[in-house]
């Protein structure tokens, strides 16, 4: 007979557990503790198997009989509940344990094993970190668009809109891993594409007049700090390359008898290897750091340790010194410096200008072509450049104190040799 509700409210706890039957495999457990919980028997290829169904009267004799019908089904099916209860408890586990915090943690060791640039992965870091305190424990696939949107625009709030902007394009990178690694199906930072507030384009601040760069040259040559920023800052405007790739050039680069300078691809931002021709006036620069007798791997090592580089502010520091505010100049100006002056004078092909710059061409072919094809005008550019800066420093009005630096010397002309291959 089926059991009543009833039946089911006046049963007694005794000594020892016992059943009250209901109908098709299902029944009611009654434990010494008094505990009531539903059980379905029933077997699957012949084995006998028993599934939990809750316990009375949290799941009312309605519901127990619902779920047992619903398991019936399955096992008609071919299905063993038993099994796929577990099966589902263990991926309800895995869901939670797998956090953004653990993908994000090891999409950063993937970027690492890469060989992505230590400034990339501090970076990086620094993005997860900001948004770890909202979403860090939470399981990465039941991360919603809300939530994420919450945490970016607690940065947005604090007026750090390019921050934010740059931190949900980090999300989005753990979210696209963790889809393809199998441990999320949707990427929420997608969705907010358009939702933050977009931040005001900013141009790093360069001097773009002749007159205004001889000035600062000027300034440079009477800077008084210490003497291997001083030759960073007399190096920078001549090879105008990205202020990360000067701090951490290391002597094995230097191709003296080439007369070029070989940075890596991994400390690139395009992630290509690039060749950079050095003037007659940067050798001299070079000659003279070496001779500071550093012994050091970098160029340009910290004051406190040789195995560590100068610090990326060490430069606008310096700038700041000399009386140029942020506003005025920067480190990675000299970039816009060079570009605009070498495209306005009109004596360069702007793809051998683009080259020297390091803006890669995406196109495999096309790139290694442009290598080639515009090496020896990047040598012929680089000391035009050079002489060129030396023109508008002879030119230029002492407005800063030069405080009685001594001039470096300039090594004489010679030959060089044809390095196209090295391009």
């Amino acid at each position: 007979m089926a059991l009543t509700p009833v039946e089911i409210r006046a049963a007694k706890p005794k000594a020892l557990p016992y059943k009250l039957a209901d109908e098709k495999g299902l029944f009611l457990l009654v434990q010494p503790s008094g505990a009531k919980l539903w059980r379905f028997k029933y077997r699957f290829h012949k084995v006998e198997r028993k599934l939990s169904l809750g316990h009375f009267p949290e799941v009312s004799l309605k519901d127990a009989r619902d779920r047992r019908d619903e398991a019936r089904r399955m096992v008609d099916e071919g299905g063993d509940p038993v099994a796929v209860r577990r099966r589902e408890k263990l991926s309800a586990e895995l869901r939670a344990a797998t956090t953004f915090r653990l993908v994000a943690d090891e999409y950063l060791e993937k970027m690492e094993a890469e060989g992505r640039t230590t400034a990339t992965m501090k970076k990086a870091r620094w993005f997860r970190d900001l948004i770890d305190r909202d979403i860090g424990v939470l399981p990465v696939a039941d991360i919603t668009p809300q939530e994420l949107l919450a945490a970016l625009r607690k940065l947005e709030r604090r007026g750090h809109r390019e921050t934010a902007g740059r931190t949900r394009s980090f999300a989005s990178r753990v979210f696209r891993y963790a889809i393809v690694t199998g441990r999320a199906t949707v990427n929420p930072a997608d969705v907010l594409r358009g939702a933050l507030i977009a931040p005001r384009t900013r141009h790093h601040s360069a001097l773009l007049d002749p007159k205004d760069v001889g000035e600062l040259l000027r300034a440079i040559d009477g800077y008084t700090g210490q003497p291997e920023t001083l030759l960073a800052l007399q190096l920078t405007p001549h090879l105008y390359v990205r202020p990360g790739e000067l701090r951490h050039a290391e002597w094995s680069e230097i191709d003296w008898e080439a007369e070029v300078w070989k940075i890596p691809a991994a400390k690139m931002k395009m992630r290509q290897p690039h060749t950079v021709p050095l003037s007659r006036q940067s050798l001299a620069y070079l000659k003279q750091l070496q001779g500071l007798a550093r012994r050091s791997i970098y160029l340009f090592p910290a004051l406190s340790s040789p195995f560590r580089p100068i610090c990326e502010n060490t430069l606008n520091s310096a700038l700041r010194r000399l009386g140029y505010g942020k506003e005025d100049m920067t480190s990675h100006g000299f970039r816009a410096t060079a570009a605009t002056l070498l495209n306005e004078c009109g004596l360069w092909h702007p793809d051998a200008i683009e080259r020297s710059l390091a803006h890669g061409e995406r196109n495999g072919v096309r790139a290694a072509y442009h290598r080639g094809a515009h090496w020896d005008e990047r040598v012929r550019m680089a000391q035009w450049w050079s002489d060129y800066l030396d023109e508008l420093r002879a030119k230029a009005k002492a407005i800063r104190p030069k405080f009685g630096q001594p001039k470096l010397p300039v090594a004489p002309a010679r030959k060089r040799p044809s390095v196209a291959k090295m391009a």
